[in-house]
């Protein structure tokens, strides 16, 4: 029995063993920091994903992001030119197909210049609304839909024109109505208002 008391002695209950480790401060200050750095690791770690060389940050609109790109500088020339860019910087939510600028070079000689000139405001409107999607669909969502539908989905744009979501192995491809397709080079550049995915075509919808 003596025995028995003397091991039950030496066994401290769980709690005192806990609070125990902490009569050390050094031993508890190394702890702290070690927890703060473990639970504020991921955070540290997620930053903004970056466009044209700028970051894109997720709680700002598609029109307070896009003029930092290098790469979407045409772009947004053309969404000021057709007066657009209120629309953009709105509530949403948008899914945007970005036309890069090597996108727009792809066109025929002089097409921006003339769309860009105030008297073709409204075709320059159309094509741009062309791009345009009134709701969120991350690419994972869009390929998804794609898969459901048997390889082919269409969706509807702020124009009113139809586009049509393909997938090519593990890439997602938008096709106009003139059956031109753009690879989509960025996906799920999040904005606080919808969704860009960077294309490296621009679209045309049948005029």
């Amino acid at each position: 029995m003596a025995g028995l008391s003397g091991e039950l002695g030496r066994v401290q209950p769980r709690e005192f063993q806990f609070m125990s480790n902490f009569k050390n401060p050094v031993r508890f200050g190394l702890a702290g920091v070690a927890l703060v750095a473990l639970l504020t690791a991921p955070a540290l770690a997620q930053s903004p994903v970056t466009v044209g060389g700028a970051p894109m940050y997720a709680d700002k609109t598609i029109t307070e992001n896009a003029p930092n790109a290098d790469n979407l500088t045409t772009l947004v020339a053309a969404v000021k030119a057709a007066g657009l860019a209120g629309t953009l910087d709105g509530e949403g939510p948008f899914t945007v197909f970005a036309p890069t600028n090597a996108a727009f070079e792809k066109l025929p000689a002089g097409t921006v210049e003339t769309l860009l000139k105030p008297e073709n405001e409204a075709q320059l409107k159309h094509i741009l609304t062309y791009h345009v999607v009134p709701a969120k669909a991350t690419s994972e969502a869009a390929m998804q839909m794609v898969k459901d539908d048997g390889g082919a989905h269409n969706v509807t744009t702020v124009s009113g024109d139809t586009l049509t979501l393909k997938m090519d192995g593990g890439k997602l491809i938008v096709i106009d109505e003139s059956g031109n397709g753009a690879v989509v080079e960025q996906a799920d550049v999040m904005q606080s208002n919808g969704v860009v995915h960077v294309i490296d075509t621009v679209l045309m919808p049948k005029m």
